[in-house]
C-alpha cells in the first residue's frame, strides 16, 4: 500500500469553529450538521447532535466524538462526509478559502 495524493474536483461546504456565535452563526452550524450522511446508508435521516456548538462533533457508524477546536475548519463533502483540518494546518498556507 502506497500514500495517494487527496484532490477533490470540487469545493466543500466549511466553517472555521468558534464557541462564539457572531463568528460561527447557527444557522452556519446547523448546514454543516445537516449535511453529514451517514456513509452506510445516505438516506439515512440526520442524528440531532451530529456537530454542536460545544464543539463536538459525531459520525454516524463511527464510535465516539470528536473535539473541535478553535480555528478548526469543519467540511462537508458532496456525499455529506465531514472533514477536519486542523487550525494549524489552515494556518500553514496550504489550504485557500473561496
Amino acid at each position: 500500500m502506497a500514500t495517494h495524493t487527496l484532490v477533490t474536483a470540487s469545493a466543500l461546504t466549511a466553517v472555521t469553529f468558534s464557541y462564539s456565535n457572531t463568528a460561527l452563526l447557527p444557522a452556519d452550524l446547523a448546514t454543516i450538521a445537516n449535511g453529514i450522511k451517514d456513509d452506510l446508508n445516505v438516506a439515512h435521516p440526520r442524528l440531532s447532535g451530529c456537530f454542536v456548538h460545544e464543539g463536538m462533533l459525531y459520525i454516524p457508524n463511527r464510535k465516539g466524538h470528536l473535539q473541535v477546536r478553535v480555528g478548526d475548519v469543519v467540511a462537508i463533502d458532496n456525499q455529506g462526509w465531514p472533514l477536519i483540518v486542523s487550525a494549524n494546518s489552515i494556518a500553514n498556507g496550504n489550504w485557500t478559502f473561496t
